[in-house]
């Protein structure tokens, strides 16, 4: 077991990438997610909207697929410590999921305003 206090920088940057890696691996929304991302970065690039745009998609991007990690993460770890069916841990479980739908409403949501600002242009 690693020892979580006074990594270096990089450790913690490898352990990063490691959980991302193992989401990407294990959760099939964690990769429809990813796939939506990099096909609305390629939706920005061709439209090539103002920077206030960018930043906006990028966050309600981001805010989706962290939410997609934290929900994976508090699913395994619910799972590790109480693998039976428990309706405390149901609860924590559908939060969690409740959470990831919180931030994919609001993506849309900026996605449509996005698409009424190109229409308005």
């Amino acid at each position: 077991m690693r020892a979580a206090k006074n990594q270096s920088f990089l450790a913690r940057l490898r352990f990063a990438c490691a959980g991302f890696a193992h989401g990407a691996r294990a959760e099939h929304s964690l990769r429809i997610q990813l796939v939506a991302f990099a096909l609305v970065l390629i939706a920005l690039v061709a439209l090539r909207p103002e920077p206030a745009w960018w930043a906006l998609v990028i966050l309600a991007s981001a805010g989706v697929i962290a939410a997609e990690l934290v929900n994976t993460a508090i699913e395994h770890l619910a799972d590790h410590l109480h693998p039976e069916v428990h309706p405390s841990i149901r609860i924590v479980k559908d939060c969690a999921a409740a959470a990831v739908l919180v931030a994919s409403v609001a993506a849309l949501a900026v996605a449509a305003a996005f698409v009424v600002h190109l229409v308005a242009r």
